[in-house]
């Protein structure tokens, strides 16, 4: 029998108001690579904290064994003084460090008291290597794609001769070339002796990679499947995390699809660093009033950039087009006349461009029309509070209230903080970039059911996904989007993933003006 190189022994850990976990028992053998699995708000971020000493000990009940001793964690340095290395969803990377500056940050190689940069350079190299890097280690890494940074908190976690590897969410920004890396970096990690636990919504990739999965529901742990013995499949994960059956994923809907709502034509945008690199070529699309219409694409397409630059020309330069709201061409060129015309973006970064984490959900809420709230230059609270309480309950945002602070709630909740900020702006068309990204399979239906009622309303709907199952799910049109240029459009009865995939990975030559 393998040995356990983990047991976390009756973790009970609390907030004021909320039992975060409860009881929590875990085993994790050496070598092996263990998934935990839950909805939003079920704990397994608190408990991976507890773990790593982001909560040191004394304020949780319950013991740590790790290698045979109990540990008692003061801070994240202690852990990683043993060899036990959590890499968070938001990578910690600062990104105007050079890469070898990263990897090393607090850990820096030193002689005499200096650091030795040379020796860092060629350590850096050899972690990237380790990864399947070629990178220079002197590149900034705000000049590499997200799959690559994910690479270097791997390598930082090597420079700290990691024993216990702790992913939370590592897919979840990164395409599914990187995401089969990043896997296969795993099943090479788990050959060398390694053990790993991935915190991951794409139960796809848990059923492909996992030896044992724990569930946690509720703070509790439900139960800890065999991926081997027991033959475990998606669905059965879903039972295990939502309490039920789901035998359909995406709400059924008969869509009532109208007039045009929304048009773009020859929309051309160019990088805002590079005046002659074209990022959008010659897009035109349009969206019906009921209907929800998808953008798929790799990444790096253009996807999000078309979206931004429509929207108020937040991102780009040398924009060009025209965009048509209700038949008629409307000026988008700030963000409050792209609001004025109709427009709402929901962002595909939530936490960095869509909500203040640090301030509660009915200003969250109001932030995007607070001149409806406002009178004579002040804002009434009153009215603030009613309609945040109002998207609360309808909403089904877990808080104890609309004061509760935003960046306290899970994802899921926080996801629907983001569309009840634009669905108060009554916008035609809202345009929302990932809308279910980082948050769990039961969530994920709430936010389609939300997405579903607002094309019931008429509104016109843009989704633009990384997934393309849920795209092929939600959708009534695809339009597919290859290097910025549109190169396909699918009507429903006509979807079929390889049919859009081989219009994903198609170029087009359109313009390079």
């Amino acid at each position: 029998m393998t040995e356990n190189i983990l047991e976390m022994k009756n973790i009970t850990k609390t907030f004021p108001g909320v039992n975060a976990l409860t009881d929590v028992t875990l085993k994790v053998k050496r070598g092996e690579i263990h998934a935990i699995c839950g909805e939003n708000g079920a704990g397994k971020s608190t408990l991976m904290k507890v773990l790593s000493g982001v909560y040191p000990h004394g304020t949780y009940d319950g013991d740590i064994v790790f290698e045979n001793e109990v540990l008692n964690l003061k801070n994240i340095r202690d852990s990683e003084h043993l060899g036990i290395v959590i890499i968070h969803q938001e990578l910690a990377l600062s990104p105007y460090l050079s890469i070898a500056e990263n990897i090393f940050l607090n850990n820096e190689i030193k002689s005499r008291g200096l650091i030795d940069w040379n020796k860092t350079g060629l350590e850096a190299q050899k972690l990237l290597a380790k990864v399947g890097l070629s990178e220079d280690p002197n590149t900034p890494v705000n000049k590499i794609g997200v799959g690559k940074q994910q690479l270097v908190e791997i390598a930082k976690a090597l420079s700290k001769r990691v024993k216990l590897l702790i992913l939370d969410e590592p897919t979840a920004a990164l395409n599914d070339a990187d995401s089969a890396h990043l896997l296969d970096l795993l099943r090479q990690f788990k050959s060398q002796g390694m053990t790993c636990i991935i915190i991951s919504h794409k139960l796809n990739e848990i059923a492909a990679i996992a030896d044992q999965t724990t569930i946690i529901r509720d703070g509790f742990v439900i139960e800890t499947l065999d991926m081997h013995a027991d033959k475990v499949d998606q669905e059965r994960i879903i039972k295990g995390m939502v309490g039920r059956e789901m035998n359909n994923r995406y709400p059924a809907r008969e869509p009532k699809i109208g007039d045009e709502v929304f048009r773009i034509e020859n929309w051309m945008v160019h990088h805002p660093d590079d005046h002659e690199r074209v990022v959008v070529d010659q897009a035109n699309l349009n969206v019906k009033a009921g209907e929800i219409v998808g953008l798929a694409g790799i990444m790096g397409a253009g996807r999000t950039e078309l979206a931004r630059s429509v929207f108020g020309h937040s991102w780009g330069a040398k924009i060009s087009g025209s965009v048509f709201v209700n038949g008629k061409e409307v000026n988008v060129k700030t963000v409050r006349r792209a609001i004025d015309a109709g427009i709402a973006y929901s962002t595909e970064d939530r936490k960095r461009f869509g909500l203040n984490l640090l301030d509660d959900i009915k200003r969250n809420i109001s932030i995007a029309s607070l001149e409806d709230f406002t009178k004579r230059g002040l804002v009434n609270a009153n009215e603030e509070f009613k309609v945040g309480s109002e998207y609360r309950e309808s909403m089904n945002i877990k808080a104890p209230s609309a004061n509760s602070i935003v960046g306290k709630l899970s994802g899921g909740n926080q996801q629907k903080v983001v569309l009840s900020q634009w669905i108060n702006v009554d916008p035609e068309i809202l345009i929302l970039d990932e809308p279910t990204r980082g948050i769990d399979v039961g969530a994920k239906y709430e936010i389609y059911t939300i997405i579903q009622e607002l094309a019931s309303r008429g509104k016109a709907v843009l989704v633009i996904s990384s997934e393309l199952p849920e795209l092929l799910g939600i959708c009534d049109r695809i339009y597919a989007i290859a290097e910025g240029v549109i190169t396909g459009e699918v009507a429903r009865k006509d979807f079929s993933p390889e049919l859009l995939m081989q219009y994903m990975t198609t170029v087009k030559e359109v313009s390079n003006v």
